[in-house]
């Protein structure tokens, strides 16, 4: 696998475009994929029971296995707008297949932003004929600024892999900043591929490393009404088809997680007026499960958060994350080390608080990105979560977020 630069326009046959068509007072706000050939097709959505309309009609996309294209306009959630909101999703919809030629039940529609305001469909409507003249390969950094709201800068990335004997590529954007929390963080992720294949392969993959990835991120403690995380795969790399369980799926799962591992670890850096980044590793857990369970605690503990904003070696509040985490492990154990640029330094040894230099703490700590570890000495599953500092930027982001 090797890593590149680029997005969602980096595999063979893929366009994009990104304009301002007026959702927002300045920003561009609306995004368009194209795939010049149909694509098989995976998602995976939110786990919130509150689904916005765009969601509930990406649904019925997948359940058709091929898509076409997906267009996303932030600014407007279109969440919890009744009938008129699955009509207008519906409409975005059948405005984008007139112009490509295919079916409406093969383009997916996103929607971002403040949820209960209708669409301005006139505004939707004009923007997708705007968007369309300007799809292009270079068009993938526009759309991935089309795509944002609250964040501060766009997130791509992009990979490539042989696979039997022809150059593949996987590139994806996404965007998230607040309302970020495991079982879909809240975000949107497009990922596309040249690959050949299967959407029934595909969606095992998805499923496999959204769970590595997206759901082991946490920000505030929210999840979305419209979180959605949809992959295009249009086979244009002309390589053997990559049958699950074989080398060559391995191959492809490698890069696949790269990219979504970037674009996961993006969006927990540019959390909501985010200024440290923390990575929470559990090591030698009983099980999986339970090393999962004990990592996202501790990111998504306001405690912890808090205390990394202030940059206190409050190791504390992270084994009580711990033990509130439901997992299954004994606190009489456990290391715990905090590690960054700065330096390395052990806190904890077999549940023991030990002596140390709180300059020396405080100097690791002030650094942008911290990894804390936290060694469970009772069985050899592991796992890592990604989260951030909580501070007083985010009360003002979302104090205001409306106006």
């Amino acid at each position: 696998m090797k890593a590149i630069k680029g997005g969602i326009t980096s595999p063979a046959g893929f366009l994009a475009a990104g304009i301002h068509a007026g959702l927002k007072k300045a920003k561009k706000d609306m995004a368009m994929i194209v795939s010049e050939k149909e694509a098989d097709t995976a998602a995976t959505f939110t786990t919130n029971k509150v689904k916005a309309a765009p969601v509930i009609w990406d649904q019925a996309v997948l359940l058709g296995g091929k898509a076409k294209a997906v267009v996303v306009n932030s600014g407007n959630a279109n969440a919890c707008t009744g009938k008129d909101g699955l009509l207008d999703a519906e409409r975005t919809a059948e405005t984008v297949a007139s112009l490509l030629g295919t079916e409406k039940g093969k383009v997916y529609v996103s929607s971002t932003g403040v949820i209960g305001v209708k669409l301005d469909m006139e505004k939707i409507e004009n923007g997708v004929k705007t968007l369309f003249p300007l799809l292009s390969r270079d068009g993938g950094v526009d759309a991935a600024a089309a795509i944002c709201t609250t964040d501060t800068f766009s997130k791509e990335a992009a990979a490539e892999v042989m696979i039997s004997g022809r150059k593949v590529t996987i590139g994806g954007m996404a965007k998230g900043s607040g309302m970020i929390h495991p079982n879909m963080a809240t975000m949107l992720c497009y990922v596309a591929t040249d690959a050949r294949i299967s959407s029934e392969t595909l969606q095992k993959l998805l499923g496999a490393t959204v769970e590595d990835t997206f759901n082991m991120i946490s920000v505030d403690g929210d999840t979305s009404t419209n979180d959605t995380c949809i992959v295009l795969a249009n086979g244009m790399a002309e390589n053997d088809e990559i049958i699950y369980g074989s080398k060559d799926y391995a191959a492809f799962e490698e890069a696949f997680r790269y990219v979504l591992g970037e674009l996961a670890k993006d969006i927990t850096r540019d959390g909501e007026g985010a200024g440290r980044f923390i990575e929470m590793n559990v090591v030698n857990a009983l099980s999986k499960a339970d090393a999962k369970k004990l990592a996202r605690s501790v990111v998504s503990s306001s405690l912890v958060k808090a205390a990394f904003f202030g940059s206190d070696a409050n190791w504390g509040r992270i084994l009580c994350a711990m033990g509130y985490s439901g997992a299954d492990f004994d606190p009489s154990l456990v290391d715990l080390s905090f590690s960054s640029p700065a330096g390395s330094l052990d806190v904890v040894r077999s549940g023991e608080p030990l002596p140390f230099d709180e300059d020396k703490a405080k100097k690791i700590l002030l650094e942008k990105e911290i990894t804390v570890k936290a060694d469970c000495h009772q069985g050899s599953s592991s796992a890592t979560a990604w989260g951030c500092d909580l501070t007083y930027d985010y009360v003002k982001i979302n104090g205001d977020y409306r106006s």
